[in-house]
């Protein structure tokens, strides 16, 4: 009887939560839906009726990245340009000028003439100015004008900076570059070996693992990684640099997402090149992402 009774309690409350459930999940849907459709609306009233020529990608692409500022500063939304600039930034190969380049507002600013390259044979120098590239004015160019720099391997562009209050010009031929994701490494003492790690690309772990190995070739007893100022990278490198010091399925970070199918776990998975000798990694405060978890590995 008991058993009976239970029984008859326990289905009509699992109908209720079934039915409170779907019911929550259907208004949540449906409020989707409704604010889409007036997005979609509105979209397509400016495209057609505003007064002046509207650019379809633009709106769009303003739209989606002013919903996200409202919130984190850690959820973005990559159109195709950035996609590509993504590529080239985690591949660490492009064809340009050979320079690091930061945009701002109304001018281009030379960060670093990578050695060798074309920007560096031009006479360009860290903190330049750009405010003209071939006949198009920086601070009238609405997309990056970082991309204005990059083109065809063996193609010329002429730039005009400003280097200390002096309005310059150089003709620039462009080429490929490789970045090292590793620019230096050596001995700085009989015992110690210093690397510098820039950015966590394709190739930083190869990269790390071939410094390593020869800074104990040349008789490195401990090290030193540089992370200041790398702002990350690749998550997987972060985990292959890190098993450069830690054994094999070790586990080193866990990602978590509000759907639990799409949360990961991240373990060594080669044999270390040397967990007994003694590392220090100096960070500061723009060493982001993949350079917190190897520091905090």
């Amino acid at each position: 009887m008991n058993r009976l009774l239970h029984k008859r309690l326990l289905i009509p409350l699992i109908a209720v939560v079934i039915f409170f459930g779907g019911t929550a999940f259907k208004s949540e849907f449906f409020e989707i839906a409704k604010q889409i459709e007036i997005f979609t609306t509105v979209f397509k009233e400016l495209n057609m009726n505003y007064v002046d020529e509207t650019n379809p990608g633009d709106l769009m692409d303003t739209a989606i990245k002013s919903m996200l500022n409202d919130l984190d500063p850690y959820t973005n939304y990559y159109n195709e340009q950035d996609v590509e600039a993504s590529r080239i930034n985690n591949s660490g190969d492009y064809t340009g000028i050979g320079a690091n380049v930061l945009t701002l507002k109304d001018k281009l600013v030379i960060v670093e003439p990578y050695k060798g390259y074309a920007a560096d044979k031009a006479g360009l120098k860290a903190g330049d100015e750009i405010i003209k590239v071939d006949n198009v004015v920086v601070a009238d160019f609405k997309d990056d004008a970082g991309n204005l720099l990059q083109g065809g391997a063996g193609s010329e562009v002429t730039v005009t900076y400003v280097r200390q209050g002096k309005t310059k010009t150089a003709t620039i031929k462009r080429e490929a570059v490789e970045i090292n994701a590793v620019p230096h490494f050596s001995m700085i003492d009989d015992e110690t070996g210093y690397i510098v790690l820039r950015k966590f690309t394709r190739k930083a772990s190869s990269e790390t693992t071939s410094a390593v190995r020869a800074l104990k070739n040349q008789g490195a007893k401990q090290l030193i990684l540089d992370l200041r100022g790398n702002p990350g990278g690749l998550l997987t490198e972060a985990v292959n640099v890190t098993n450069i010091f830690v054994p094999k399925n070790q586990l080193v970070v866990t990602t978590k997402s509000k759907v639990k199918k799409y949360n990961k776990t991240y373990y060594t998975q080669k044999d270390p090149v040397d967990t007994e000798i003694p590392v220090v990694v100096l960070i500061d405060g723009r060493s982001a992402s993949a350079s917190e978890i190897v520091s905090g590995a």
